[in-house]
């Protein structure tokens, strides 16, 4: 597919710091690291090799970082299942398996629920508001704390923009007809379905597709247009939706293992922060584009039907968000000091949300 198969460009150490890597001023200093010793890390992704969006994400994050150090150290990349089950991740990095690996925050929220806050909650922050509350509204100490219990640091590495709502074998026209259906939805957005009626099925990225053909599963969301394009999805539903409420953002992190990370010298933990921010801007970036090109591929040259979800629809999405996300924030001191951050935030950049982005785009749009 056109998204999936376009050439990468060439990464090279001028094309990746630039005036970007002002941050990094005396921390690379070349006679230094022409005598460091070479280390090799592994880095485990929950995406299936090259997947455009999150896998492309853990692509470029670890070239970026062969190329910052000069080659002192060198990521090797295996995709979901060559090590480790896409969903097991998280404990395999703090248990040392890999040193890192790419991922999203909301496949852990089983284990600590206030994850869902770092990859994306329903009706919750824009992508640019993220990225805002965890660099500078506080919330990268927060996860840091988050995090710890699990024996590893995360950063943000990567973003797929704002989500679509989902792929559905047949149109919804109202809430109602949610009941019964079983639909692949992950986080929070997935206790919503339950309680509209659905069953939520956890399904990984790589077997969304064969979970449709088989009947497993009568829709999925993922991502957005390009993603979702190169999995094949529009094969098996012909419906469409948006927007994506229950994902308005779409995070990715790349988490170390604290043993490896507190291994590393001042100047390689740099880099390596530095190429985990390149990418969580990068991406947003190619995102625009790709979905863009994608977006029109499907409703085009495949024939996808594009659908807005029924309002009904929604108004009980959001009714049933306000307590599944205020039950997250109860479940421990943590979880709510986390949440009161997130959506104090929210509620913060409302306003100029309302007046800036939204405005422009109503006026632009007519």
């Amino acid at each position: 597919m056109k998204e999936a198969q376009q050439e990468k460009p060439m990464i090279t150490r001028r094309r990746l710091t630039g005036g970007a890597a002002l941050g990094l001023t005396g921390a690379i200093a070349a006679p230094r690291i022409a005598r460091a010793t070479t280390r090799r890390w592994r880095m485990i992704t929950s995406w299936p090799k090259r997947l455009p969006g999150p896998g492309m994400s853990a692509e470029r994050v670890a070239e970026r970082i062969g190329v910052l150090s000069a080659g002192r150290l060198q990521i090797t990349i295996h995709a979901a299942g060559e090590l480790v089950p896409a969903f097991e991740v998280l404990d395999a990095v703090g248990s040392g398996v890999a040193e890192m690996g790419h991922t999203a925050a909301f496949y852990w929220q089983g284990k600590q629920p206030a994850c869902v806050f770092y990859t994306t909650v329903p009706f919750g922050l824009t992508p640019q508001e993220h990225v805002s509350w965890i660099d500078v509204g506080g919330g990268q100490t927060l996860w840091d704390e988050l995090y710890a219990p699990f024996g590893v640091k995360p950063f943000m590495a990567g973003n797929t923009g704002v989500c679509m709502g989902g792929w559905f074998r047949r149109e919804l026209n109202g809430a109602e007809d949610l009941k019964g259906m079983k639909i692949r939805s992950l986080g929070l957005g997935g206790e919503i379905y339950r309680r509209l009626g659905a069953t939520p099925q956890t399904t990984s990225p790589g077997e969304i597709l064969t979970s449709m053909q088989s009947g497993l599963i009568d829709g999925a969301e993922f991502v957005g247009p390009a993603s979702d394009i190169a999995l094949g999805l529009y094969r098996m539903a012909t419906f469409y939706y948006a927007p994506g409420f229950n994902k308005p953002n779409g995070t990715g992190e790349c988490i170390f293992s604290l043993r490896a990370w507190e291994s590393l010298e001042p100047e390689l933990k740099a880099i390596v922060q530095h190429a985990c921010g390149l990418e969580a801007a990068f991406a947003l970036a190619e995102m625009e584009r790709l979905n863009t090109e994608a977006l029109a591929a499907l409703s085009g040259q495949h024939g996808v039907k594009l659908k807005n979800f029924p309002q009904d629809l929604v108004r009980a999405a959001r009714r049933q968000a306000n307590d599944v996300v205020g039950e997250v924030g109860a479940a421990s001191a943590l979880a709510r000091k986390i949440h009161d951050s997130y959506m104090s935030f929210r509620d913060r950049t409302a306003a100029w949300s309302r007046i800036s982005i939204r405005a422009v785009l109503e006026a632009r749009d007519g």
